[in-house]
């Protein structure tokens, strides 16, 4: 007795059985459950299952992935360096206090920083190396939130203590473990351009500071490359007796930061131009936009090809099936009912992979850091070496829309992929199928 004779549903020509009905369901359900001879569809059945379930939990882990370290990697980028920018005839302005109070006072508009930025040589020990030197004031320390926050309490009391704001730098923990480091010890700094005296700029000056405290940005590129001087300190060093080279904003929501550009612009007042991170960073910013794309497209083409194994399973089930599909036909079953019944055979096992996928992959994502702990505890290195990456863990950030793109297109493949076989199946002859019978 076959599947068909045996289904408990309602006759395909009773009344009332329309698209998708009970009897349909029940009988593509059934079909899945194949028996002992029949356990080569039972087994591509599994396989496709299982592809599309890794497919979707490798596509969702790695936009994740992907995005956490976009965001990770932009908001160090952007603590560390600012949002917007201020250049031109303010920086000499003998108002130029009052402007900044107005640009402060723009809504959006949460710190306003005047800087210094001079290159200098940094020497310490048996080590020698080029960076940057930033001013600044000590209550604007505050404005860079991972470099602040890294501070110890006493590093951040006595930066900018003393006459002209003493003699204690901070340096990057990177800087501190390549030159052998510590708060308390000191370290000599080159400049190439010195102070002005009434022979000329003496150039070529040097001078040994103190480690006043050492700062972790998450970045080590930057941990390596910046020293931070109380900015009265950096002006006397560098010969920019009372100037400023930038001035330097963070504003409340920075992926919106054009909408302040023209504000700003008004308070900085004619004359002056306005920049933003778009324009410092747009070279990383494009590459990881290019790169989170082309992943995508190639992460969702495995999807694609885990659902075409569908195709094989369902062809096999259609020509175990044949002598079924003959007799559904024969009492009343119409084409269309058969094409249904095999299509939602071919889309169950995509669906089951594509709802398994997304569970494994959110699992994945929300314990990635216990992953990642464990694997370095039971392999014994550091899988994600902050000097390589700029940042010291794997990020992962789950964005509801990617998950929600990924479950549809891995559910659309499903259904594309069990239309072809069904076709056929709907297209069998019964008198062709049962003359041998």
């Amino acid at each position: 007795m076959t599947d068909a004779a045996t289904a408990s549903a309602p006759p395909p020509a009773s009344k009332g059985s329309g698209p998708f009905s009970s009897w349909e369901i029940g009988l593509a359900l059934r079909y899945l459950r194949a028996k002992r001879k029949q356990g080569g569809v039972a087994l591509i059945a599994m396989i496709s299952f299982i592809g599309i379930m890794l497919a979707v939990a490798v596509l969702i882990s790695v936009m994740s992935i992907m995005a956490g370290f976009r965001g990770t990697l932009m908001d160090r980028i952007l603590s560390f360096n600012g949002h917007m920018y201020v250049q031109g005839p303010v920086l000499y302005a003998p108002d130029r206090d009052a402007a900044l109070k107005r640009i402060g006072d723009v809504p959006g508009v949460v710190s306003v920083t005047p800087l210094t930025e001079s290159p200098a040589m940094f020497r310490a020990g048996n080590l020698a190396t080029g960076g940057m030197v930033r001013g600044v004031r000590p209550q604007d320390l505050a404005s860079m939130k991972f470099v602040f926050e890294s501070l110890s309490s006493e590093a951040r009391e006595r930066f900018g203590k003393g006459e002209y704001g003493g003699d204690h730098v901070l340096i990057g923990k990177t800087l501190a473990e390549e030159a052998g480091l510590r708060e308390g010890d000191p370290i000599s700094l080159y400049s190439p351009t010195g102070a002005d005296s009434a022979f000329g700029n003496l150039g070529g000056l040097e001078k040994t500071y103190i480690v006043g405290g050492v700062y972790t940005s998450g970045a080590a590129d930057y941990d390596r490359a910046f020293i931070f001087m109380p900015l009265e300190q950096a002006q006397i060093f560098f010969g920019k007796d009372g100037l400023w080279d930038i001035i330097e904003m963070k504003v409340a929501e920075p992926d919106k930061v054009e909408s302040l550009l023209a504000p700003v612009q008004r308070a900085a007042g004619a004359g002056n131009v306005v920049t933003d991170w778009r324009n410092r960073q747009a070279a990383i910013w494009g590459a990881l936009q290019v790169e989170r794309t082309a992943m995508s497209i190639i992460l969702g083409m495995v999807v694609a090809i885990a659902a075409m194994n569908i195709i094989s399973g369902i062809v096999m089930l259609v020509k175990n099936k044949t002598r079924d599909i003959a007799i559904l036909r024969t009492v009343g079953a119409s084409q269309s009912s058969i094409l249904r019944i095999f299509f939602m055979s071919g889309a169950a096992i995509g669906i089951g992979g594509t709802i398994a996928g997304l569970v494994l992959g959110l699992l994945f994502c929300l314990n990635i850091g216990a992953i990642q702990h464990f694997l370095e505890g039971l392999l014994g290195v550091q899988l994600f070496n902050a000097e390589v990456y700029m940042l010291d863990s794997v990020p992962a950030e789950v964005d509801p829309w990617d998950v929600t793109w990924v479950a549809v297109f891995s559910f659309f493949m499903s259904c594309l992929a069990s239309l072809p076989p069904s076709w056929n199946a709907s297209r069998i002859d019964p008198v062709e199928a049962l003359r041998f019978e």
